[in-house]
């Protein structure tokens, strides 16, 4: 699969308009009788969702071929997911209805999709468990190497949360009673409950298929700058055994342009200057360049940056002064590729990642404070999104006591 090969963005307007006639077609068919419809308001239901899936996909499978780096890769996978399983409720019920006539009415429709993110969390609750767990025992190992600190346990902040969540759902949706008043607030939380749930969940399975896929990338040999990002240093100046892997995993990418494809490339070392540090980051991974027998004049100092951000922006300037038409890729370590390409986009500077590997028990750690971080960005297009998903369950829970 080739990264960034379209100019024109992939938009999703058009699954707008499949669900609005899907809707005018459930309505029209409820209408004329609801009685004699349901099997054919399931068949409708189940056509629409295999038409979303579909177009999920696509959108997806377009998306990296435009972007890769964004966020919009992760709602497509994500929520083809969910699709999915509403796609499979569905057909589970349309053989219940063919199977077993009189038992299942349309009104069954309706009950399914009120509570299928109840459901999702359901039949998604083995990969919780299993990714729980596996989170914990390399969090466990990564206190045992790296010693205990904050960072070091978000890992198993998040199963805990995340099987909590589970254990909460199961617990407090197991029996309610009381009014129909009390009975619909007690379903409409647990629904809006599982709704938020399953944003997060969505989105965490999305951000872990979309770093996947970067990391896996292979670059075509044909680059002209390779950004490498800072990471810290060590107390002498010289690179943390992360940076180094970053340096290695670049000085490969460069050994294998040269020698497959015989075309040269320009290094920027992009790093600032820590306040405990005896000198930048740039200059310590230019002077490790410089003992691998890297020409001083391949080496692009970019020495102002903090955050990843501006590494991205200022090596972009210093590129722009040299070859604003240069092909660019960066190296970073591996679970930091995605949202590094994120920046690089933002900055309008289309570069792909390579990936460094680190210690297994390093990486699922680092990957959760990754996605906690991709939580931060884009907020107004998550509220949209998370708020819209809220409203749709919260009338679909009132409609159903109607």
């Amino acid at each position: 699969m080739k990264f960034d090969t379209l100019n024109k963005k992939p938009a999703l307007y058009n699954l707008l308009i499949v669900a609005i006639v899907t809707a005018l077609i459930v309505f029209i068919l409820l209408r004329t009788g609801a009685e004699k419809h349901e099997i054919a308001v399931c068949c409708v239901m189940i056509a629409f969702f295999v038409t979303a899936l579909v177009m999920l996909i696509r959108a997806w499978i377009r998306q990296i071929h435009y972007n890769p780096y964004s966020y919009n890769t992760i709602y497509y996978v994500g929520f083809s997911l969910f699709v999915f399983s509403l796609l499979v409720t569905h057909i589970i019920l349309l053989y219940n209805m063919i199977t077993i006539p009189g038992t299942y009415d349309v009104n069954e429709v309706l009950h399914v999709l009120t509570i299928s993110a109840k459901y999702y969390m359901l039949i998604s609750s083995p990969f919780i468990f299993v990714f729980s767990a596996a989170l914990c025992i390399s969090n466990i190992s990564l206190i045992k190497h790296e010693g205990k600190r904050f960072v070091n346990i978000l890992g198993i902040i998040l199963s805990i949360l995340m099987i909590a969540g589970e254990v909460f759902l199961f617990v407090y949706d197991f029996y309610a009673s009381g009014s129909t008043m009390e009975v619909m607030l007690h379903d409409l939380f647990g629904n809006l409950f599982a709704t938020i749930y399953l944003y997060y969940e969505c989105m965490l399975i999305g951000a872990i298929i979309a770093n996947i896929v970067a990391i896996n990338y292979k670059p075509d040999l044909n680059k002209d700058f390779l950004i490498i990002l800072g990471c810290g240093l060590r107390k002498d100046g010289t690179p943390t055994p992360l940076l180094k892997g970053r340096i290695d995993r670049a000085l490969e990418f460069y050994h294998k342009q040269l020698d497959e494809a015989g075309k040269d490339l320009m290094f920027v070392t992009s790093g600032g200057w820590g306040h405990d540090e005896t000198c930048s980051e740039s200059t310590s991974m230019k002077n490790y360049l410089l003992e691998h027998g890297i020409p001083e004049d391949h080496i692009i100092e970019e020495d102002k940056s903090q955050n990843t951000f501006e590494n991205m922006k200022f090596s972009k300037e210093k590129i722009m002064e040299i070859d604003p038409d240069g092909k660019v890729a960066f190296s970073t370590t591996n679970y930091h590729v995605f949202r590094s390409g994120l920046y690089a986009r933002r900055v309008k500077m289309r570069a792909v990642g390579i990936g460094a590997r680190t210690k297994w028990y390093f990486w699922p750690n680092a990957a959760v404070r990754e996605f906690v971080g991709l939580l931060t960005e884009h907020r107004g297009k998550q509220a949209l999104i998370l708020g819209s998903m809220i409203l749709i369950y919260t009338v679909l829970t009132v409609v159903s006591f109607m």
